[in-house]
C-alpha cells in the first residue's frame, strides 16, 4: 500500500517568497488561519454549504460524480464586491474537455457569501496576488466542488493536468471522507520538475502561480459508502473575467 505524502506546508509569512521562488506553496489549516487572522471555527462555519451543491450538468465525460456552485467577485484592496451571476468560461487552450462552453452553475448560497470570513479570505489572498504582481483590482471566480464516488470513481480534474488561464489559483480542501486517492500534483509548466502530495486536513490550501505551473488531482475511489472530497477553488485574474468576447479580441 502506497503511503500518502503530506503537503509541504510553509509558514504563512513565507507565502510571498515561496510563490516567487517555486510558483506554488501550501499552507496548513493553522497556517491559513494565521494568514487570515481568523479562528478555525470561522472557516468551519462555511463547510455545511457543501452538503447542498447541485449536480454538474456539463460533464462531457458522461460522469455523475461532480456537484458544484460558482460565484464571481471583484476584490479592490479590502473591498470585496459580488458581481451579477455570470457563466463560467474557459478557452479550449486551457481546458480541452470543457473549454469554449458557457457553463451556468447555480450561485453560492447567500448565507455563505455573507459570512464575515468569506470577504476576509478573498481580500487576504488577493493581497498576496498584489504583492507579487502589483496592487490592482482582482477578478475572482469561486467554485465549490464535491467529487463523490457515485460512479465508483470520481475525477477532481477530468481535464487532466492544466492551467486555468488566470494569474493565481488557490485550492482549499474542505472535507475528505471515505475515499482513497486524490493526490495533488504540481508541475513546472516549462520543465519536468514537479511535486505530489495528498491533502487530508480540512483547510489545507495550495496557492499556485498559474502562469508558471500546471496542476491536477488524481481520481478518488470509495472506501465507504458516501465517500467524497470537497474543495474550494478560487481563481484570481487581473484585467477582467474570462469570457468568449475577451478571448476573441
Amino acid at each position: 500500500m502506497t503511503t500518502a505524502l503530506p503537503p509541504p506546508c510553509i509558514p504563512p509569512d513565507s507565502l510571498d517568497s515561496a510563490l516567487r521562488g517555486a510558483g506554488h506553496a501550501a499552507l496548513s489549516r493553522s497556517g491559513l488561519c494565521q494568514l487570515l487572522r481568523s479562528e478555525p471555527a470561522a472557516l468551519d462555519a462555511l463547510r455545511g454549504s457543501w452538503n447542498d451543491l447541485p449536480p454538474d450538468a456539463y460533464l462531457r465525460d458522461g460522469g455523475h460524480y461532480r456537484r458544484r456552485r460558482h460565484s464571481c467577485f471583484i476584490v479592490d484592496g479590502d473591498t470585496v464586491s459580488p458581481v451579477p451571476h455570470r457563466a463560467h468560461w474557459q478557452p479550449v487552450e486551457y481546458n480541452a474537455l470543457h473549454g469554449g462552453l458557457e457553463r451556468w452553475f447555480e450561485p453560492m448560497d447567500p448565507a455563505t457569501v455573507a459570512h464575515p470570513v468569506w470577504p476576509r479570505l478573498l481580500h487576504t489572498l488577493a493581497a498576496t496576488c498584489s504583492a507579487l504582481k502589483g496592487a490592482q483590482r482582482w477578478y475572482v471566480e469561486a467554485h465549490q466542488f464535491r467529487i463523490d464516488t457515485t460512479d465508483g470513481i470520481g475525477r477532481p480534474t477530468p481535464e487532466g493536468a492544466h492551467r486555468d488561464g488566470v494569474d493565481f489559483v488557490a485550492v482549499a480542501l474542505v472535507d475528505r471522507a471515505g475515499v482513497k486517492g486524490g493526490e495533488t500534483r504540481v508541475f513546472d509548466a516549462s520543465g519536468p520538475t514537479g511535486i505530489r502530495f495528498t491533502m487530508s486536513e480540512p483547510w489545507t490550501t495550495l496557492v499556485l502561480d498559474d502562469e508558471r505551473v500546471i496542476h491536477e488531482t488524481t481520481p478518488i475511489q470509495p472506501l465507504t459508502d458516501g465517500g467524497h472530497r470537497d474543495t474550494l477553488v478560487l481563481t484570481f485574474r487581473a484585467g477582467g473575467f474570462q469570457g468568449p468576447q475577451r478571448a476573441a479580441t
